[in-house]
């Protein structure tokens, strides 16, 4: 991997598989970080040890000796498709604005191809604009289950107050279109406001006295292109209208699950800017229709 700068001068990111115990140990204290635990119990230094040598991957960025980021994954099995599943990944926050996640993505691709394997699964929650636009817009994962409540409830600043919701992805590492994701080929600004233009929403929103904007109706698909909006900020939304993180929940949900019981598909996402606000949608487009039988 080519190096990147760092928040502080020109630091130099370094990506390689995690071999120390100390560094296995630095990740049980960024997992503590990144997601604010209290008492929730981070994954130990002996199951990070037991997987990267058992078949599964624990991937560190680096700057010098320190480390700035990881992936942590393990070998998945549905019964009949072998894949990697990626269950954490994670980015120290002084560094989250300098491209690492996705470049830990990247470097995780390498490694499970390097395996023999055509595929990576993960899982995130659909309301962070921040994993979306990653993920769906800057890798080509593309979701297509979501879960509800998946893990219970847990015990951090990350998940305070919220169902732990999530929405599955599924990387298809060879896929020609993940690959153009990869070398930058992405749709631009004026394709979105176009797509925008030409869906249907599934979630209406209205901004709140707080300028925020806050769901108001979910309406179901019609059988045409749609859209479906979230907070460009979960965080803010946190902080100025904490009461409405549930109703941001539920209606994501109902129009998440609506459209995909329907057959729908996510196949994008994009954050569109105007004169006075940034607004984060996933865009979706209806099921193919069936052939007749001849």
């Amino acid at each position: 991997m080519a190096p990147t700068g760092g928040p502080a001068g020109r630091e130099e990111f370094r990506f390689r598989r995690l071999d120390k115990p100390e560094e296995f140990r630095a990740v049980e204290g960024l997992q503590r970080e990144a997601w604010g635990m209290g008492e929730e119990v981070p994954v130990p230094t002996s199951l990070e040890r037991a997987v990267q040598d058992n078949g599964g991957l624990v991937l560190g960025a680096f700057t010098d000796i320190h480390l700035a980021g990881f992936c942590f994954g393990f070998l998945g099995w549905d019964g009949e498709v072998l894949y990697h599943y990626s269950h954490m990944t994670a980015v120290r926050p002084p560094y989250q604005n300098h491209h690492l996640g996705a470049r830990l993505k990247a470097f995780q691709r390498e490694e499970v191809l390097r395996q023999g394997l055509a595929t990576i699964r993960w899982a995130f929650d659909p309301l962070l604009s921040r994993n979306a636009h990653v993920f769906v817009r800057r890798l080509g994962a593309r979701p297509d289950r979501y879960l509800v409540h998946y893990y219970g409830q847990l015990d951090s600043e990350a998940n305070r107050g919220l169902e732990t919701d999530r929405l599955r992805v599924i990387w298809e590492l060879r896929n020609p279109a993940v690959e153009r994701r990869l070398e930058g080929t992405l749709p631009t600004p004026e394709d979105d406001r176009q797509r925008l233009t030409a869906s249907s929403a599934l979630v209406t929103t209205e901004p709140a006295e707080s300028g925020l904007r806050v769901p108001t109706e979910v309406t179901e698909p019609t059988g045409s292109p749609a859209h479906l909006e979230i907070p460009f900020d979960l965080a803010l939304v946190r902080q100025h209208e904490p009461s409405k993180l549930r109703t941001w929940r539920h209606a994501v949900r109902d129009a998440f699950r609506g459209a995909l019981d329907l057959g729908y598909l996510v196949d994008d996402f994009a954050v569109i800017s105007t004169e006075h606000e940034r607004r984060s949608y996933y865009f979706l487009r209806p099921p193919a229709p069936i052939a007749p039988s001849p």
